[in-house]
């Protein structure tokens, strides 16, 4: 059972009681090659404002804001790249929703810095648990925002070629406390955990983890699940990302009932509805 306290995380100034109900993330990719939608928002303010539009008016509770692809095998870019794209997305968010909290979905100290003092960032969303770059840590800290702990094995160039482990969930956990030890020693206080669904894990590995998901409970802090359009579901059906709304959203109404408090999502109405159905039962 989750304590009050570490249920609200304090999003520059802004609580975030995430006690009361799961929050809907929406996905905001403002890269040219993501695994979804890549292309669809990059560098077309246009674009990029009627997405946060819609996102906040679907009921969204945070907007998580990405500039580099994530997905297996997607290309580096350099981190001023990164930069550049992220600060069209936020220069418009602040502009238009100053008061909406946003992530940054980065594993990069200095892109993260830049979110935060320059692009009103809240929460840093790091896909590495502090792995891909040894300056994001300390400079979370330095920043003193809430951070998205989050499972991965290997990298995103290399995550997906053979993933192994003697038992997925144990060897999740354990490698989320151990980097949990050290945020706590830097004295990151407002921590969420992440087990990475999609992040070198099989399809098996995948389902596993959405079947032991109340394990993640030891942690005793809120619980994020990214699963959205992901090949966990378009894979074992058969389909394709365009096609996987549907899965996503049975996967959706899992998590909540086993103890997710944010769900990280493309399709926010969607998702609010499972939020608002399961809500309803006792």
């Amino acid at each position: 059972m989750q304590s009050p306290s570490q249920m609200v995380i304090n999003c520059r100034g802004k609580l975030l009681d995430l006690s009361a109900r799961p929050v809907v993330m929406g996905i905001l990719n403002v890269t040219p090659d993501s695994f979804y939608d890549g292309g669809s928002y990059i560098a077309d303010k246009d674009a990029i404002r009627r997405r946060v539009e819609d996102i906040l008016e679907q009921g969204a509770g945070i907007i998580d804001v990405g500039g580099c692809s994530t997905r297996p095998g997607a290309a580096d870019v350099t981190p001023e790249e990164e930069w550049q794209r992220l600060a069209v997305a936020f220069e418009i968010i602040q502009k238009y929703h100053p008061e909406v909290i946003v992530s940054v979905d980065t594993f990069r100290a200095s892109v993260a810095k830049r979110s935060v003092q320059e692009g009103g960032v809240s929460i840093i969303n790091d896909i590495s648990a502090g792995t891909l770059d040894k300056d994001l840590l300390p400079t979370v800290a330095e920043l003193n925002v809430p951070y998205i702990l989050m499972h991965i094995q290997g990298d995103p160039q290399t995550m997906q070629q053979n993933p192994h482990y003697e038992d997925v969930t144990k060897d999740v956990i354990l490698q989320l406390s151990n980097q949990l030890a050290e945020v706590r020693r830097l004295g990151i206080h407002d921590v969420i955990i992440d087990p990475g669904f999609g992040f070198g894990k099989t399809l098996e590995d995948n389902y596993k983890l959405m079947s032991d998901l109340e394990q993640f409970s030891v942690f005793e802090l809120p619980l994020l699940v990214g699963i959205s359009r992901k090949s966990m579901i378009y894979k074992l059906l058969g389909t394709s990302p365009s096609e996987a709304l549907n899965g996503s959203t049975i996967l959706n109404t899992v998590s909540i009932m086993k103890g997710a408090n944010i769900l990280r999502v493309h399709d926010v109405k969607e998702a609010v509805e499972c939020v608002n159905i399961l809500k309803n039962i006792s």
